[in-house]
């Protein structure tokens, strides 16, 4: 690849596309949240949730001087990420808290790099974290998940029209957003069934001395606020027609 080729990539993934229409924001919106509610399309889609999840806790992991042994992705959409230091203390505290914690505000960074109009930047960045991601993958179905989804978002962002692009992007970004919670209100129904004992809410309770329910409520919580400020960054604004006044009989 050429000097002027490499320039032009690099001014196509930082520069700006202009925003798209209005009813293609939310038309994906509103596929987005078919998604998250509709149960089997969501056991499919919650993949794209396990990924998200999963690097967060790595990326803390390595963040906080743990090292870091592997991810797994089971096709049940569980996950598991494997780090090693002390088993107490703010490293694993902080470890344990960025599972929930990182699609809610993946999708929040996703809805500020759309409101500065950085489509391409966003498809780009998201293939970055996925090639990082896939060196710590330790089994054959994680290796199949995030290549697969690092494919789909090659395609869109290298074959796709600018306007397939944007819905892409837009559709990302309200997807991690709404998708956010419904993990936090499975992980509750769990826990009252005594089924997840090692939750990463009783991890942090084990940690902390805080009840597991309290980290719940806080991984809630921040799904919400997230949901609320990305929300308001991704609706966009329609001109309405101005009403008629006297002037205009």
């Amino acid at each position: 690849m050429d000097d002027i080729s490499i320039t032009d990539l690099w001014d196509r993934v930082t520069g700006t596309q202009p925003d798209p229409p209005w009813w293609l924001v939310a038309l994906v919106g509103l596929v987005a949240l078919a998604a998250v509610l509709h149960g089997p399309t969501w056991r499919v889609a919650r993949n794209t949730v396990t990924i998200a999840h999963e690097g967060g806790h790595a990326l803390v992991a390595l963040l906080t001087g743990r090292k870091l042994d592997g991810i797994k992705l089971h096709s049940d959409t569980s996950g598991v990420t494997v780090s090693r230091g002390k088993p107490h203390g703010p490293g694993m505290i902080f470890t344990a808290l960025a599972g929930y914690a990182t699609p809610p505000l993946l999708g929040l960074f996703f809805a500020l790099l759309l409101a500065a109009g950085r489509i391409t930047l966003l498809l780009w960045f998201s293939l970055a974290l996925l090639g990082a991601m896939l060196i710590m993958i330790r089994n054959a179905y994680g290796v199949l998940s995030v290549v697969a989804t690092g494919a789909i978002v090659f395609g869109v962002s290298w074959l796709g029209s600018a306007e397939v692009q944007a819905g892409f992007a837009y559709l990302a970004a309200w997807f991690l957003l709404f998708a956010a919670t419904r993990p936090v209100i499975e992980l509750q129904r769990m826990r009252a069934r005594h089924m997840a004992p090692s939750s990463d809410a009783d991890q942090l309770a084990h940690l902390t001395g805080v009840p597991g329910l309290a980290w719940v409520g806080l991984f809630g919580a921040t799904a919400m606020l997230a949901l609320l400020a990305g929300g308001a960054l991704l609706v966009p604004d329609v001109d309405l027609p101005s009403l008629p006044t006297t002037a205009d009989f």
